[in-house]
């Protein structure tokens, strides 16, 4: 994970969202709440450059999801739901990893960018001695829960974009934008 910046809300919102869901939740308290936010999927795509606000790595457009940082799915958080703020892009599957934990799981808006690292050439996500010791646990726990340390899906996704800048395919500013952490790490084994 790296620390992403709040994105500012798109001026269409409020109506589009914003007014439109919360007059659908007072008509139907007891539904499931009514997608009016994947028509911003783009925007907040781009303001993550296209990045799982987890993972931190590229996002092809179609695996992208519009994350809700405190869930939906909980009654306490229905007053989120149609809030920019509480939005953030993450890959499908790690959306789905994630679930109902909310703030067992850190934020991407919270943390700090040198809290983790990829070490080379295994590709795994560790923490680093950064982390204060007070979010230790839940750094531990948002790694393990979300797939993101070792799992076998994303180790195969890092050394992919790891083969590619050896191979010169991806110079290190493409690697850059396309799995940050991964340039990371080789600009560390670099020095």
């Amino acid at each position: 994970m790296m620390r992403f910046t709040p994105p500012p809300e798109p001026k269409d919102f409020e109506e589009q969202v914003r007014k439109a869901g919360n007059n659908w939740l007072d008509e139907n308290s007891d539904k499931k709440p009514k997608d009016f936010w994947s028509s911003f999927k783009p925007q907040l795509a781009k303001e993550f450059h296209n990045l799982c606000g987890y993972s931190v790595m590229h996002i092809p457009s179609q695996m992208g999801t519009v994350d809700h940082y405190l869930s939906k799915s909980k009654a306490e958080n229905r007053h989120l739901i149609y809030e920019w703020q509480n939005y953030r892009y993450a890959l499908q599957r790690v959306n789905s990893c994630k679930g109902i934990c909310d703030q067992q799981i850190l934020d991407p808006f919270e943390v700090e960018d040198n809290w983790f690292e990829i070490v080379l050439p295994s590709c795994q996500l560790v923490l680093t001695n950064e982390v204060p010791s007070h979010e230790r646990d839940r750094a531990e726990f948002t790694i393990k829960k979300l797939q993101i340390q070792n799992s076998e899906w994303v180790i195969e996704q890092r050394q992919e974009w790891y083969r590619m800048y050896l191979d010169n395919e991806l110079n290190l500013e493409g690697l850059e934008k396309k799995a940050p952490l991964i340039a990371r790490a080789v600009k560390k084994q670099l020095n």
